[in-house]
């Protein structure tokens, strides 16, 4: 189920705005609570792989999946745990990933970030570094040739990531195309460790949108109310044939690049100012101020996504992993290409 800030305000007002606070909000704390496992299973060495977590990016990753439909093209970044599973994936697909069940969508047989369901519009992740961008680019002009309408198609980037060719080039396509392209740069201020200031020269990155013809967005990226109404009014924009959308949030990863790295050169001062506040402790103050929720369901919730994640992964260290000399090693089976033959009717 999608809502956007727009749609509940036209279909409901505060009760529809407050269903969807909530919802993000649920989605936030299951991903949260899903990366703090993950990392204990890594400490662990439960996984083989990095182990990537979103800590202080969900309430902008999760406004990308909520805002979307289930018959639109989600690229997530590494950091999208929440946009994950707000667009549908689920706590047991995250984890036969990650700690590479054969049950799992990806048979386990692949890193631990790159998974996806193409056919149901989520794409697994090539790189982090721009080269989805082209992808969902692919994805909308074959939606566009079958005469598919009403589409749009999201992917994320780091601040980093910007200043790749594949950045320029895959945007520079979609905005002379008009594709209805939402693209999300996460500023989270250090590309690994190099800081904003030896990246880019420019007051902010929305600004570049202004010379690809794009239309661009700024938002607070630890303030859930904010993400929810830019990302929904770009989504919005977009499907109603405003062409490519550039979204850039401010915000502060709250961890390391990943869990081998202890983020020692991150500045104090940003960690003290306001873009080092934790989203998800903001997303609880909104929904308490405004009494959509308490301290008992908050912890109710809690609870219940903790039992949930951890019933899962006992689940999942039961199952096998992939047998080497038995398995096929073919990227997608026969049985694959004959249900995507029938579906496109050829």
């Amino acid at each position: 189920m999608y809502q956007t800030v727009l749609d509940a305000e036209a279909g409901g007002g505060s009760a529809a705005l407050r269903d969807l606070h909530l919802s993000a909000y649920r989605f936030m704390l299951q991903a949260r609570l899903l990366d703090e496992k993950l990392a204990s299973l890594y400490r662990a060495g439960k996984i083989h792989g990095g182990v990537f977590l979103s800590r202080g990016q969900e309430a902008l990753s999760v406004s990308i999946g909520v805002s979307l439909r289930k018959t639109d093209v989600f690229s997530p970044l590494i950091r999208d745990s929440a946009g994950r599973l707000a667009f549908g994936e689920s706590i047991l697909d995250s984890l036969q990933t990650c700690l590479g069940s054969a049950l799992g969508p990806m048979r386990g047989r692949d890193g631990n970030v790159h998974r996806g369901r193409p056919r149901d519009g989520y794409l697994a992740m090539i790189s982090h570094l721009g080269a989805m961008i082209s992808v969902v680019n692919g994805a909308l002009f074959a939606r566009r040739f079958k005469g598919i309408t009403d589409v749009v198609g999201a992917t994320c980037i780091g601040d980093g990531g910007t200043a790749t060719g594949s950045f320029h080039e895959a945007l520079n396509q979609a905005a002379v195309e008009k594709l209805p392209l939402v693209l999300v740069v996460a500023n989270n201020q250090y590309a690994y460790s190099t800081p904003n200031d030896r990246e880019f020269a420019c007051a902010d990155l929305a600004d570049r949108a202004v010379g690809y013809g794009v239309t661009p967005h700024s938002v607070d990226g630890t303030d859930l109310s904010a993400c929810l109404a830019v990302l929904g009014r770009a989504v919005a924009q977009a499907r109603a044939g405003g062409g490519p959308q550039l979204v850039v949030a401010s915000l502060l990863r709250l961890c390391g690049h990943g869990e081998h790295d202890d983020a020692g050169y991150i500045d104090p001062k940003i960690k003290n100012s306001p873009l080092g506040r934790d989203c998800l402790k903001v997303a609880e103050d909104i929904l308490i101020s405004r009494q959509w929720a308490d301290a008992t369901e908050l912890a109710q919730w809690r609870n219940e996504a903790v039992r949930a994640i951890e019933t899962t992964v006992a689940r999942v260290q039961r199952e096998p992993a992939p047998d080497p000399f038995a398995e096929q090693w073919t990227a997608v089976s026969g049985t694959d290409l004959r249900e995507t033959h029938e579906e496109l009717g050829v």
